[in-house]
């Protein structure tokens, strides 16, 4: 059994953890409002009705005094007219207005009750409509206080929202910053490399002998385009001393051709 209750007890703390990581600050901001206002809204209705409780009561005392007044009077004319009739000799009438009067101030001392009750309900009620008038207004700016917190709390959302956002873009400057890309810095490196690399391989290829016989080879190979270019010319007529200019050439291929030789 302990085990179940542990057990219970850990699914519960998870659930209720994830339904607080699911719940929005605003829904909630929202909920507890309507909750508030809700509650208002039966307090006003509960104190309306002790407030219209004293109201009846008001009426009924307003009644109940008339009642009194009324029965005073009669009650006052009937031992006026049972005097009378014991003056004037007459024991019926005299016996008939004396009962009327003990009737009526019957009635009055009902009627009397009546309105000492009345005003006992009515100190009672006046006291609990006080209450309840003092329990609205205490709600109303209890309702109130919530209202101007609520646009606090909104505003403070809205604020952590921006900061938030502020902060992702931050995270996402960061990581961009983060990305090595190849600077030029780096390419020139690169590039410079290369070139010294390709010119201590051409240095390297003209210091042996297949780099010296390539050398001499292009050498030949342009004393002979000379000699060409100078035997169309002499064709043309452009050159007066086209025959000197081949035999000049001739000989710089043989001199070279020898010393490639030797």
């Amino acid at each position: 059994m302990s085990f179940l209750k542990r057990l219970w007890g850990y699914l519960s703390t998870l659930f209720k953890g994830g339904a607080e990581k699911l719940m929005k600050p605003e829904v909630e901001i929202e909920q507890a409002i309507n909750e508030a206002q809700k509650r208002d809204q039966e307090l006003r209705n509960q104190a309306a009705k002790v407030v219209a409780h004293r109201t009846q009561l008001e009426s009924k005392m307003g009644n109940a005094a008339d009642d009194v007044g009324e029965a005073r009077e009669m009650a006052k004319q009937a031992i006026l007219k049972a005097e009378e009739a014991k003056t004037a000799g007459d024991a019926a009438g005299q016996d008939k207005w004396t009962k009327a009067a003990q009737s009526i101030a019957m009635k009055l001392q009902a009627a009397e009750n009546n309105m000492a009750t009345l005003k006992e309900q009515y100190a009672t009620a006046t006291t609990q409509a006080d209450k309840a008038k003092k329990a609205v207004q205490q709600n109303a700016m209890r309702v109130s206080e919530l209202a101007a917190k609520r646009m606090e709390l909104l505003g403070s959302l809205e604020a952590a929202k921006m900061q938030e956002s502020v902060n992702q873009a931050v995270d996402a400057m960061s990581n961009m910053s983060d990305y090595e890309a190849p600077s030029l810095d780096k390419i020139e490196e690169k590039i410079e490399k290369r070139k010294a690399e390709a010119m201590a391989k051409a240095e390297l290829r003209d210091a042996t002998p297949e780099g010296s016989e390539m050398e001499l080879k292009e050498a030949i190979n342009m004393v002979q385009a000379d000699a060409k270019l100078e035997e169309l010319k002499a064709e043309l007529g452009l050159s007066g001393s086209g025959g000197n200019t081949g035999t000049s050439a001739t000989g710089d291929i043989s001199d070279i051709s020898g010393t490639s030789g030797s």
